[in-house]
């Protein structure tokens, strides 16, 4: 999906960071989580367009954007983000899932953004989820075993439908297989793929790791903060959602009814982009 004018900016290591940008406005920044990519958030951009200039960037390691290097980590997402910032003089930010706790990270160590949106950032709290699924993800990425990876960490981040708790590994990495050949003779010239996208997961997990037991110096975020999230999301997402609630009193908090994690996405992978952008707008023009 071709969307924008693309440009790029290098970050604090020389990478260079693509970005597309849509609208017109004051400059709000689009943040994606995992498994997508800078047009992951197209039909969202096109709908807060008419107010804001959206900047949509490519994180490291995809589609515009150069690799992860060696001791990748958070700051080097939020250096990234940092120089979106710089270069485009947005001052706010929506971080969508992994994306978001980039945003959470960056509140606490730039001046901008002013303002940032988070959804349903994947922080673990308690034991609200196990990570013990990462070493098998890494085992069979490590094999070349793209489906089956791609298997473990659907699973083991809960993002498949209930169903797929009973429904056999074999199976799940047949109907992957299938998925990832459907979309590969489908894909539009600006997007990116499962195949292209399962080697980055690994560092989103990273992400969550680095996270973990971070709800207390998030809580000293001093920018104004939107919660949001989906009513029908997976249980754990629901529970730190709840939790930034309860340690952010000063937050908005919207929930949409009857939607689940991908429902920032664009429309033909389950997203309502119509939907969601209306409380974003609220938000932002304040």
């Amino acid at each position: 999906m071709s969307i924008g004018v693309i440009s790029a900016v290098t970050s604090a290591d020389g990478t260079s960071i693509g970005y597309r940008m849509i609208g017109q406005g004051p400059g709000l920044v689009i943040l994606h989580g995992a498994m997508e990519s800078a047009t992951s958030h197209s039909e969202l951009a096109a709908e807060v367009g008419d107010s804001h200039t959206v900047y949509l960037p490519d994180r490291r390691g995809r589609g515009m954007s150069g690799p992860h290097r060696a001791n990748h980590d958070i700051h080097t997402e939020v250096d990234d983000l940092a120089a979106v910032l710089a270069a485009t003089g947005a001052t706010d930010v929506l971080g969508v899932s992994s994306g978001a706790v980039i945003a959470l990270e960056a509140s606490l160590r730039l001046l901008q953004p002013a303002r940032v949106a988070i959804f349903e950032p994947p922080l673990i709290v308690g034991d609200s989820l196990s990570t013990s699924f990462v070493a098998r993800y890494r085992e069979e990425l490590g094999r070349g075993d793209l489906p089956s990876a791609l298997v473990t960490g659907m699973k083991g981040s809960r993002m498949g439908p209930a169903i797929f708790a009973y429904v056999p590994r074999p199976l799940l990495r047949a109907l992957t297989v299938a998925a990832m050949r459907r979309e590969e003779r489908t894909l539009g010239p600006n997007e990116v793929s499962m195949r292209m996208l399962a080697p980055t997961l690994g560092y989103d997990f990273g992400l969550v790791e680095q996270a973990r037991d971070r709800l207390d110096v998030y809580a000293g975020i001093s920018a104004e903060v939107l919660l949001l999230g989906g009513a029908s999301s997976p249980a754990y997402l629901r529970t730190a959602m709840d939790a930034f609630a309860e340690a952010l009193p000063r937050a908005r908090r919207v929930t949409f009814p009857e939607l689940g994690h991908g429902a920032m996405g664009n429309a033909r992978v389950g997203g309502r982009p119509a939907v969601v952008a209306r409380p974003l707008r609220e938000f932002f023009s304040d």
